[in-house]
């Protein structure tokens, strides 16, 4: 996060001064937080809407009441909202702003098809995400994304306008504009690569800390490989909410090659089952 924020303030920086201006890098940031505070409270909403997932209560399934409120008990957490998706395609994921006001929601097909250790790793792994703050950490880097994405926009407008530094002359003032209109082009795509990094890393901490809340990692580990091994479709699942449930719902999308690999919302499910099978829990 720390090496986001010194990303975006030299992109800001380089902006500011090829325009003349610090003007544009205090829009930026005020329009891109007033339109994140709106998503950042009702963001779930939105998502479950897409999903189509709809709420059940404790007399509807009581045993994946019960599982859920004995994991939660052991994080030390309180109960989400559960909802139910129903896609035939094992599935999940947490969503909220935070802790209080959280939901976890799984599609039928997860609960037919998983058995009780494999869903409780699968429940233990959202939980995790709920409790170590994933949540507000995406929005806090959307947030960021959005600001790179909204600078390289104006720069690139205010420059096709004529903008920009009046005393640059010569060479030089043709080279900064070079460069600054192929910062202006690829700043959001490293943005958006600084953001599945980090969505990635955020996953194998998630695996992580589910497993040591069962104390059981083969659970996940098996889950993992039913979920990637299923191929029904998600119809509900799109492009905005994929990254957020456990695997990608987009199933043969997954490449092993190391530029694919910059783009995808997952980590690959082999590393992550290596990584359960490999942790040592006493």
């Amino acid at each position: 996060m720390t090496g986001f924020f010194i990303f975006i303030i030299a992109v800001g920086w380089f902006f500011s001064f090829l325009l003349d201006t610090s003007i544009i890098l205090i829009i930026a940031v005020a329009l891109s937080v007033l339109m994140s505070f709106g998503s950042y409270w009702y963001s779930d909403k939105l998502v479950l809407r897409m999903c189509r997932a709809k709420p059940i209560e404790k007399r509807d399934n009581p045993e994946l009441f019960r599982l859920v409120e004995n994991l939660c008990i052991t994080a030390g957490l309180p109960l989400p909202k559960i909802f139910i998706i129903q896609e035939s395609q094992p599935n999940a994921f947490a969503t909220g702003r935070d802790a209080e006001h959280a939901v976890v929601a799984v599609t039928a097909g997860l609960l037919e098809k998983l058995e009780r250790a494999e869903l409780e790793g699968v429940i233990a792994h959202e939980l995790s995400h709920i409790g170590n703050k994933d949540m507000l950490l995406q929005t806090v880097i959307v947030v960021l994304v959005g600001v790179v994405a909204m600078l390289s926009n104006m720069f690139l407008r205010i420059t096709f306008w004529g903008g920009g530094r009046r005393d640059s002359q010569g060479s030089s003032g043709a080279i900064l504009l070079v460069l600054g209109i192929l910062a202006a082009i690829l700043a959001p795509i490293a943005a958006s690569l600084i953001r599945l990094s980090i969505s990635r890393k955020r996953e194998f901490l998630a695996d992580a800390s589910g497993a040591l809340l069962t104390r059981y990692p083969e659970g996940l580990a098996r889950a993992l490989e039913k979920i990637s091994a299923d191929s029904n479709p998600m119809r509900t699942a799109n492009n905005s909410t994929a990254h957020l449930f456990i695997s990608n719902p987009f199933k043969g999308e997954q490449r092993k090659s190391w530029f694919t690999k910059l783009f995808m919302t997952h980590p690959p499910m082999e590393e992550r089952i290596a990584n359960l099978r490999g942790m040592k829990i006493k």
